[in-house]
């Protein structure tokens, strides 16, 4: 006696061909380009279908379309760091609501067997979009290879790579200007940590470019990143809530405390702000802290965080919608997508009236 609980054999096309009177190929043209078949053909396949309960395979359909109806969005860093970062969650934000635009699925694909460029060569997408990427990188010739159009965002501004940008340079020395405009001379500055695209043959990335504002407008005061005298501190911090924390702690047991923290993420900003309220510290009375994205907990924080607004949704989205004009044949435009940023003034930043 045969058990009821055994699968039962999955309809296929040849099913419905047989009990449509239909062939394959038309069966085939009824899911997949149904303008080769007529209407009432269509309609009498399609009702064989449902009643056999056959649902088709979506491998199959995309093989027969030679896409895969997916685009990557290629994680510069692990799960475990990148899912944290609400910046990188308010872009993909803005890539779906692309994909969900065009009836696309997006893939997430982090480093495989940590590295990017195993995670591209194996990605099952038609055209990916990365961050940070940089010119000249071995993962720009897997890609080209592959024919898979893609965007960075927050990549090198470049004729031969579609990327999406503020101008972080100029962001980070209007930040910094603002700070030492309130009067603080004895700072630390958190860093974002190396991605999986960073290196140190690239002069291009992100944190390399805030550095440089950062540099411009300390010296404007006679100051610099890499004087020894101990006012300028450069630490380096994960994108976690938990990693701000930590660097928090880290910043409390310095020899000297500073009178204000820079960090390149509004999360590793609002991190050491809550370590330092819940060990006796009040901000910004007693140490001052600025933040980098303008995430939406920077204005939930207490108090609101002062930082630079470049909206990660927005980046997301332009980036999503180039790539998809790319996939379709379309002509792209300019290349470089530059959208403007906004420092963001709020109570985290106090004045020092006492200069030196």
């Amino acid at each position: 006696m045969e058990s009821s609980n055994l699968p039962q054999k999955r309809p296929t096309i040849k099913d419905i061909a047989r009990e449509s009177g239909y062939s394959k190929t038309a069966v085939s043209f009824a899911f997949n380009d149904p303008k080769r078949i007529s209407e009432k053909a269509r309609s009498h396949i399609l009702a064989t279908a449902e009643r056999l309960g056959y649902i088709p395979d979506p491998m199959a359909r995309n093989f027969s379309l030679r896409r895969h109806l997916s685009i990557g969005f290629l994680l510069p860093q692990i799960i475990h760091y990148s899912m944290r970062n609400p910046y990188t969650l308010q872009v993909i934000q803005g890539i779906g609501s692309v994909c969900q635009k065009y009836g696309y699925t997006l893939t997430i694909i982090p480093p495989l067997n940590d590295s990017i460029t195993d995670a591209v060569r194996s990605a099952a997408v038609d055209g990916l979009i990365t961050m940070g990427m940089q010119v000249g990188m071995d993962i720009v010739d897997v890609m080209k290879t592959r024919k898979l159009p893609f965007v960075t965002i927050d990549g090198t501004p470049s004729e031969d790579m579609p990327s999406v940008n503020i101008t972080d340079e100029l962001a980070a020395y209007q930040i910094m200007k603002l700070v030492l405009q309130k009067g603080h001379r004895n700072v630390v500055i958190v860093s974002l940590s190396e991605d999986a695209f960073d290196s140190d043959e690239f002069e291009a990335s992100v944190p390399k470019r805030r550095k440089r504002g950062y540099e411009r407008a300390l010296k404007e005061y006679g100051m610099s990143l890499y004087d020894l005298d101990g006012k300028v501190n450069l630490m380096v911090s994960e994108c976690t809530l938990e990693d701000g924390k930590h660097t928090g702690h880290l910043i409390t047991i310095l020899k000297e405390m500073p009178t204000c923290i820079i960090t390149m993420s509004d999360i590793v900003a609002i991190g050491c702000i809550l370590y330092l309220k819940e060990h006796g510290y009040r901000v910004p009375e007693d140490i001052s802290v600025v933040g980098f994205d303008n995430i939406s907990e920077s204005e939930l924080i207490s108090p609101q965080l002062t930082t630079v607004d470049q909206p990660a949704c927005d980046k997301g989205y332009l980036a999503a919608e180039a790539l998809f004009r790319m996939i379709n044949g379309e002509e792209l435009g300019s290349t470089h997508m530059e959208i403007p940023f906004t420092i963001m003034e709020r109570a985290s930043l106090s004045t020092i009236k006492d200069t030196q």
